[in-house]
């Protein structure tokens, strides 16, 4: 298959390019594409016909988004409904990647497909009208929401938590829950996806379920590193925009795509990470 890969430099885009390697692949970020732009997108889709249409890009600013809701519109919004009307009218079909933060955290179970979207956040107010803009627009089509994502580059929680510990002492979260998903791992999970034609939203995350203290002090031992964790609370650590109490992902798909459990998730960051280097490495 010929895949088109949008948003491709962020750390789910680096994942793609990996995992679809057996394919032949487009990649495109900014400034090269803006997925806001019609013209330009349809530009691309007739030069390069692809049969799929990933959509990685995204504004992921989660309390920027409060005061930018402008940027995180266009992203977020105009930009996967801009995909999904080109792709329809060409008869391409669509993958768009979606969060956790379209719950409102106020349950005490995974959440799964049928459950009700209620966000409370600018961020995820926005994920959910860019899920809806392509559900509304192209028939063939997957929303794939994923929970707490991190990989060995760009910004994100595990990076920042290793950086942190040279201070010695980390403060941590620990009443906020969910399910931390290594890009690779969901990469490879949405590669499975798009040999299937049961076009709708899936829960693509790794099984199981943590805090950001847990979910720290796993990464802290798996990568060796020595440094104290403190647990806190949401209060103590007040963001402008408020995060889910409880925002697990599950999936009632049948046949399910079954990712790897968020504590194998650590080890294989920690082992593509934190892993010494082999002598000949060194020399």
């Amino acid at each position: 298959m010929k895949i088109l890969v949008t948003g491709s430099n962020g750390q789910l885009g680096r994942a793609l390019a990996h995992a679809l390697s057996g394919h032949e692949q487009v990649l495109r970020d900014l400034p090269e594409l803006d997925i806001a732009e019609p013209e330009a997108v349809g530009t691309l889709l007739d030069a390069e016909r692809p049969d799929w249409l990933v959509n990685a890009a995204a504004y992921t600013d989660v309390d920027g988004a409060e005061t930018d809701l402008a940027g995180a519109e266009r992203a977020n919004v105009t930009g996967p409904r801009v995909l999904s009307e080109a792709t329809a009218a060409r008869g391409i079909p669509i993958l768009h990647v979606s969060t956790d933060y379209v719950f409102d955290g106020e349950t005490d179970r995974p959440y799964v497909e049928t459950d009700a979207p209620a966000p409370r956040t600018a961020y995820g107010r926005t994920k959910l009208a860019g899920e809806e803009a392509v559900r509304e627009t192209n028939p063939k089509h997957f929303v794939v929401r994923t929970a707490w994502l991190y990989s060995t580059s760009g910004r994100n929680f595990a990076l920042t938590m290793l950086a942190a510990a040279a201070r010695g002492s980390v403060r941590v979260v620990d009443d906020q829950t969910g399910s931390p998903t290594y890009a690779p791992h969901l990469a490879a999970g949405i590669a499975r996806l798009l040999e299937r034609r049961d076009w709708g939203t899936f829960h693509l995350a790794n099984r199981g379920q943590t805090s950001w203290y847990g979910l720290t002090r796993a990464l802290y031992r798996a990568c060796g590193v020595s440094c104290e964790l403190v647990p806190c609370t949401s209060e103590e650590f007040r963001r402008p925009a408020p995060r889910p109490r409880y925002s697990a992902l599950a999936t009632i798909r049948e046949p399910a795509v079954v990712l790897p459990t968020w504590e194998e998730g650590v080890t294989a960051f920690a082992a593509d990470r934190c892993a010494p280097k082999d002598a000949d490495s060194t020399r």
